[in-house]
């Protein structure tokens, strides 16, 4: 299992401590992320998707693995629970430097 970057360790404890800032601040100012199509863009479209789909339905995530599929670019398994989505689900992550350029939910 490839060690986990500090951008995708922030995403994760962001999430599970309900921190909708450290949240944010874990992406580029133009970051992106796309949930099966829905794509939130910059810091105000992610803060949104936190606030429907992500800490505004107390999510936790616990990290399964993590592989490293290129450079900058990580596949990271995690179980997710809280009272919107729960099971286990693929994310792309795409790193620019200590910041997160994109996430994508690949859809199983």
């Amino acid at each position: 299992m490839a060690e986990l970057p500090h951008p995708i360790a922030t995403f994760i404890d962001a999430t599970n401590a309900a921190d909708s800032d450290a949240f944010v601040a874990a992406f580029a100012e133009d970051g992106t992320l796309d949930d099966w199509g829905r794509v939130a863009r910059g810091h105000e479209g992610i803060r949104q998707w936190d606030r429907t789909d992500n800490i505004g339905k107390r999510s936790h995530f616990e990290l399964v693995d993590i592989v490293e599929e290129a450079p900058d670019t990580y596949l990271v398994h995690l179980k997710v629970t809280g009272d919107g989505f729960n099971g286990t689900s693929p994310f792309r992550f795409t790193l620019a430097g200590d910041r997160i350029a994109s996430v994508v939910i690949v859809p199983d």
